[in-house]
């Protein structure tokens, strides 16, 4: 199994700046996507920004310019850099794993999608 602990969610006055850290545990082999999404009271689940395996990276159009996600493909690792935040960014931040493929002794698994347990990112005007 796969495990996804994410950290660095604070409280933070508007156009201040946080970074959230995200790691993959397990007997990890490759890992196809990797994303941060976030959750607002009485909102969906929506994604902030995700890269793949090759580097490909996507940014929703509202943190564009402002968030700057980044992977360790070794580390099984991503970073979401926050800076000019917003109170609209407040929510709970998930880190989440797409196409996690691992081993269990000498077989191969692949995990379709996992999700860490959430981060609290609070945005003060």
């Amino acid at each position: 199994q796969v495990q996804l602990v994410e950290s660095g969610g604070d409280l933070v006055q508007a156009g201040g700046s946080l970074e959230l850290s995200c790691v993959a545990s397990g007997s990890i082999l490759s890992i196809n996507t990797m994303a941060w999404y976030r959750q607002a009271p009485g909102n969906h689940r929506e994604v902030v920004a995700s890269v793949t395996e090759h580097g490909f990276i996507h940014y929703d159009d509202s943190v564009k310019g402002r968030f700057t996600i980044s992977r360790d493909n070794a580390k099984n690792t991503i970073n979401l850099q926050m800076n000019s935040l917003k109170p609209e960014d407040t929510a709970v931040y998930y880190c989440n794993a797409e196409g996690v493929r691992y081993y269990v002794g000498a077989y191969q698994y692949t995990q379709t999608s996992s999700w860490g347990q959430g981060t609290q990112v609070t945005v003060s005007s």
